[in-house]
């Protein structure tokens, strides 16, 4: 009886394991779409401008010696 306990309890072990693996990849997939989809605009934006992305986000200081 205590071996029929045992195998029951290490079964559920092994389905609990693979239901929180299952549901932490089902939340992942909605966040690596997201950043999918922002690796594409960016890359779009390059295309566009012909400029890396980095250049295009980053704000130009007025420099004080032109002034």
């Amino acid at each position: 009886m205590n071996n029929t306990n045992d195998t029951v309890k290490n079964t559920l072990d092994i389905l609990s394991l693979f239901a929180t693996i299952g549901s932490f990849f089902e939340m992942l997939t909605p966040v690596f779409g997201l950043i999918g989809a922002v690796w594409t605009l960016m890359r779009i934006a390059e295309m566009v401008t012909g400029k890396p992305f980095a250049e295009l986000i980053r704000r130009k200081k007025p420099d004080a010696k032109h002034e």
